[in-house]
């Protein structure tokens, strides 16, 4: 299996890459006020650690996201 076949297999692959609890953590998107870069992840609601899942680089990542994990809404801090 070549490389381009890996790469095509982790894009259209739309299984979760993490199992979150939602009793512990909240889904959150990271964005930054200097470079607008924004991360989709998880935020453990007790200790404020954030486990990073994938890069949203525009509205169809953010709907993958939600998509992949069932989520009705996600929260954006800056």
């Amino acid at each position: 299996m070549g490389w381009f076949e890996v790469w095509k297999k982790k894009k259209a692959g739309a299984a979760p890459s993490y199992v979150y609890d939602p009793e512990i953590e909240r889904p959150v998107i990271r964005a930054s006020i200097c470079t607008g870069e924004q991360v989709a992840g998880f935020k453990n609601r007790h200790t404020g650690e954030f486990h990073e899942v994938m890069l949203i680089r525009g509205e169809a990542d953010k709907a993958q996201f939600m998509r992949m994990y069932g989520l009705e809404k996600v929260e954006k801090e800056y």
